[in-house]
């Protein structure tokens, strides 16, 4: 069974940073695309970064450029975010997600993409104070 389990996240206060971490478990190394989605109360679920297992590359909403950074530790199937520089536009329960086969991360922030995930963590709460 395909797992994702988030860590990290907690209240922080505008101008901190916060680490999350999601560890994967239960599928081989094969093509896929992995990291992070997020929502907040009344506002629909957005992609905020991912990263793509075949050649590295890296996907940033534009709200979240030059401040969030995705890792992928491939020796611990483990993929981080690190969020520098949060403002309270950045709270929001955040999901690591991933989906396989052919992907483009581009996609990853469009309408809706989060109707491609096959797979989900149970979601981390951040919250930024003013």
């Amino acid at each position: 069974e395909v797992q994702l389990v988030e860590s990290g996240g907690g209240s922080v206060q505008a101008g901190g940073s916060l680490r999350l971490s999601c560890a994967a478990s239960g599928f081989t190394w094969a093509g896929y695309a992995i990291g992070w989605f997020r929502q907040a109360p009344g506002k629909e679920r957005e992609g905020v970064s991912c990263s793509s297992s075949s050649d590295g590359s890296t996907y940033y909403a534009e709200s979240v450029k030059g401040r969030f950074t995705i890792s992928f530790d491939n020796a611990k199937k483990m993929v981080s975010l690190q969020m520098n520089s949060l403002n309270p536009e950045d709270t929001a329960v955040y999901y690591c997600a991933v989906a396989f086969g052919h992907y483009s991360i581009t996609a990853w922030g469009h309408t809706n993409s989060y109707q491609e995930m096959d797979y989900w963590g149970k979601g981390i709460l951040v919250t930024v104070s003013s």
